[in-house]
C-alpha cells in the first residue's frame, strides 16, 4: 500500500484558498441588500478586466525585454566565436611561417646536397632480434627485452578505451532515461494545471449565470411603493415557489460542490499514487544502473590484476646473467 501522508501542493492550496475567496465574495455579494436589489456588480467587473489588461500589458513587455537580451547575447556570442576563430588562423600561420623559415631541409645538419640521404641509407632500422647490425655488444637490445611492449600498450590502451566508451555510453542512457522521467513528469502536471484552469473557467462561468439569473428575478419583483396593497394569495405562492426553486437550485450546487472536491481528491490520490512509482522507478533503475557498474568495474579490476600478474611472471622474470656479463666483457676487449 502506497503511504498518502504526502506535503499538500502548493498549487493545490493556492486553487484552494482561491476559491475560497471568491466564495466569501460571492456571499458578501448576495447578502448584500443593495447588491442583490440593484443587480450585477459593475465596479468588479471593471476592476477585474483593469487587471487582465495590467496582467497582459506586463507579459508583453517582459517578452519584449527578453527578446532583446537574447539578441544582445547572440550578438555576443558571434563577435566571441569569430574572435576565437581569428585568434586560431593567426597562430596557425605564425607556426605554419616558422617552419617554412627555421626548419627548411638545408639548414640540418645531416643534409648533403650531393646525398641528402646518406646517413638514413648507411644503417637500416632494425625489425628483430635476428639483424646483422644488432649484436650484443651494439645495445641496440638486451637479453629478454620485450619487443612487442608497444604493442601491447596499444592493446591495453585500446581496452581501456572500448571500457570508457561503454561506461559513456551506459551513462548517456541513464540521463535519457531520467530526462524521460522529468518529462513524464511535466506532462502530468501541465494536465493537472489544464484541468484546474477548465475547472475554475467553469465555476466562474456557472456564478455569471447565477448572477445574471438573480439580477433578472430581482428586477422582475421589485414593486412600487405607493401602489402597493398587500401580497395577493398568487404572488405569496409564487413566492413561495421561487423559494422553492431557489433552495433545489442550492442543495444542487452544494451536490456539485461536494462531487468537486471529492474528483480534486481523488486526482490528489491518483497523484500521489504516480508520484510514488515513478520515484520507485528512478530507484529501480538506479539501483540497477549501480550494480551493473559496480560489475563492470570488478570485471575490469580483475583483467587488469590478471594482466599485471601476466607480465610480472612471465614478461619481467628474466634477468641477466653471469654469461651475459662474460661475453659483453669479452667483446670490450
Amino acid at each position: 500500500m502506497f503511504k498518502l501522508d504526502l506535503p499538500p501542493d502548493p498549487k493545490e492550496v493556492a486553487a484552494i484558498e482561491a476559491r475560497r475567496n471568491r466564495e466569501k465574495e460571492r456571499q458578501s455579494r448576495i447578502f448584500n441588500a443593495r447588491t442583490r436589489v440593484i443587480g450585477v456588480d459593475v465596479e468588479a467587473l471593471n476592476s477585474q478586466v483593469e487587471e487582465r489588461r495590467l496582467q497582459e500589458a506586463a507579459e508583453r513587455s517582459k517578452d519584449a525585454a527578453y527578446g532583446t537580451n537574447q539578441v544582445q547575447y547572440d550578438l555576443v556570442a558571434q563577435m566571441l566565436e569569430k574572435e576565437e576563430a581569428e585568434r586560431t588562423r593567426r597562430l596557425a600561420k605564425k607556426v605554419q611561417d616558422f617552419r617554412e623559415q627555421k626548419q627548411q631541409l638545408r639548414n640540418r645538419c645531416e643534409f648533403d646536397p650531393l646525398d641528402p640521404d646518406r646517413f638514413w641509407n648507411e644503417f637500416p632500422a632494425c625489425h628483430n632480434d635476428s639483424g646483422p647490425y644488432c649484436g650484443l655488444t651494439s645495445l641496440q637490445y638486451l637479453s629478454g627485452e620485450d619487443l612487442d611492449r608497444a604493442a601491447c600498450l596499444r592493446m591495453q590502451q585500446e581496452q581501456f578505451r572500448s571500457s570508457l566508451e561503454k561506461q559513456l555510453h551506459e551513462q548517456q542512457l541513464a540521463r535519457i532515461e531520467e530526462q524521460r522521467i522529468e518529462m513524464l513528469n511535466d506532462q502530468l502536471r501541465l494536465a493537472m494545471d489544464t484541468r484546474a484552469a477548465q475547472l475554475a473557467k467553469l465555476e466562474e462561468s456557472c456564478r455569471i449565470a447565477m448572477m445574471s439569473a438573480m439580477a433578472k428575478a430581482n428586477k422582475a419583483q421589485r414593486v412600487q411603493p405607493h401602489c402597493w396593497k398587500g401580497i395577493t394569495p398568487e404572488q405569496r405562492a409564487a413566492i413561495k415557489k421561487a423559494q422553492e426553486v431557489q433552495r433545489q437550485e442550492k442543495e444542487a450546487q452544494r451536490e456539485a460542490e461536494r462531487a468537486h472536491n471529492a474528483e480534486w481528491e481523488g486526482q490528489a490520490v491518483c497523484l500521489a499514487q504516480a508520484t510514488m512509482e515513478l520515484e520507485e522507478q528512478e530507484r529501480q533503475l538506479g539501483a540497477e544502473f549501480r550494480r551493473g557498474l559496480g560489475s563492470f568495474n570488478q570485471q575490469l579490476a580483475k583483467e587488469q590484476k590478471a594482466q599485471q600478474n601476466y607480465l610480472n611472471s612471465i614478461i619481467y622474470t628474466n634477468e641477466p646473467t653471469a654469461q651475459y656479463y662474460l661475453q659483453f666483457n669479452t667483446s670490450s676487449r
